[in-house]
């Protein structure tokens, strides 16, 4: 009897606990819920030669930055997909590339892949979202690339949770945010535990300036979600973000320090330096005292974690330094940014660096610099990756700029010609 997946694509394992053990675990993946590793060990334990398990297992110990392990992984999987169908085939040589550091031709093969076989959600999954293949590549244009990649396949998903989740998300980022909210809510209907799609969902409603309803929303929906899933210090990172829009400025550092800080938190490395830093940074904007002590764990995070620079936190590297007034640690990173910037070693090219300059002409009360930094690379600012709500970092310190400035009509105005979103923007002496 052929086995198939929940998408209807067969799968080479003649075990119905390797097949029901496989589909748990891409769900927890795509989900980013569940115990994924367990769900996987079982299924290797019930058919030790089937290929697209090991894929899998690749994929999750790549997310968790166990490189070595994530690479051997791999290498297994294309050894015993040699065996199998030609897209269990295909599957696998995608998360080899992706695995030994060659998103480009693992970008290019997905792109093919999806064409033969549009519904292999867990091939397509590493080239969607923010954090993806196409939102780190350090194109300028790549929110409407990565909606390009996603509109010609939603006749074949139909209505899964799992599509509309990523589909969801790639319009809430081209300003299209209602069209997305309403596929994320009946995403959540099917699947209302999906840490992804409660996320997204938070996104659609930071855009609309809907920042009780996503407090209250997961203030009800975090408490139940482990730990130690990926997603974790994101979300309680979109809570904290709610808890600072609405004005509960007390409440922010405390729920930052039990759920996302680096002494708590066990999602990447990433995240945890990244959402810290942007989010001090910008309850100081608000008004919010200044916690060096926070600062001070977040400098040492990233000096353990990321002793050079890479995509996303290139852009926030500085910002615990800026902060502490370590000038030798600013410069450090700066001449690292602008030498692999040289290099074309980083997808944003020279942009972090302009933006170290920003950030640090902020701390220093230097206005004109932020504005006259900022404004140049308006355009640019995109291609560091992530999403509109995380790159915020950087306009809501611009706008900060000209409020300081005296220019707070500029800053309305800017705002004002923003005809695709209306986020919040709790910055002091502002509003």
């Amino acid at each position: 009897m052929v086995l198939k997946d929940r998408y209807d694509l067969q799968i080479s394992t003649s075990s119905d606990a390797a097949r029901q053990a496989y589909v748990e675990a891409i769900d927890a993946i795509l989900s980013a819920t569940g115990n994924v590793e367990n769900a996987l060990d079982k299924c290797i334990n019930a058919d030790p030669n089937f290929a697209l398990a090991y894929s899998a297992k690749a994929r999750i110990l790549q997310l968790k930055g166990k490189m070595p392990d994530a690479k051997q992984s791999a290498e297994k999987a294309v050894e015993l997909a040699a065996n199998a169908t030609d897209r269990e085939r295909q599957h696998a040589q995608i998360f080899q590339l992706l695995t030994t550091g060659q998103g480009p031709a693992g970008l290019e093969l997905i792109r093919k892949h999806v064409n033969e076989y549009p519904t292999d959600a867990f091939a397509l999954a590493p080239a969607c979202s923010v954090f993806g293949l196409i939102g780190f590549s350090g194109r300028a244009d790549r929110e409407n690339e990565q909606v390009e990649l996603l509109r010609p396949l939603a006749d074949a998903y139909g209505d899964d949770w799992w599509f509309a989740t990523v589909y969801g998300f790639a319009l809430v980022e081209i300003g299209e945010w209602v069209k997305g909210r309403d596929m994320v809510e009946n995403a959540l209907k099917q699947n209302p535990r999906s840490a992804h799609t409660a996320h997204v969902w938070a996104h659609a409603l930071y855009e609309a300036g809907e920042d009780k309803l996503v407090a209250d929303y997961l203030e009800k929906w975090l408490p139940d979600y482990a730990l130690d899933n990926y997603l974790s210090c994101h979300c309680w990172w979109h809570f904290c973000l709610s808890k600072l829009m609405i004005g509960e400025h007390e409440s922010v550092l405390p729920l930052y320090e039990k759920y996302c800080s680096p002494k708590v938190s066990n999602s990447p490395s990433i995240n945890v330096f990244t959402d810290g830093a942007a989010l001090l940074w910008r309850s100081e904007l608000a008004g919010m005292d200044r916690s060096e002590k926070h600062w001070q764990e977040l400098l040492e995070f990233r000096k353990n974690s990321f002793p050079k620079p890479m995509v996303f936190v290139d852009a926030h590297g500085a910002l615990p330094s800026i902060a502490l007034n370590d000038q030798e640690d600013v410069n450090t990173w700066h001449d690292a940014l602008i030498e692999a910037g040289q290099k074309e070693t980083l997808p944003a090219g020279l942009v972090p660096a302009e933006l170290v300059k920003a950030f640090k002409s902020h701390a220093q009360k230097d206005w004109n610099n932020v504005i006259t930094t900022l404004e140049p690379i308006a355009d640019e600012v995109v291609r560091i990756g992530g999403s509109r709500a995380q790159r915020d970092l950087i306009q809501n310190t611009y706008l900060s700029a000209l409020i300081n400035d005296g220019r707070v009509e500029t800053a309305r105005s800017f705002l004002n010609k923003q005809h695709d979103r209306q986020p919040t923007v709790p910055l002091q002496n502002f509003n």
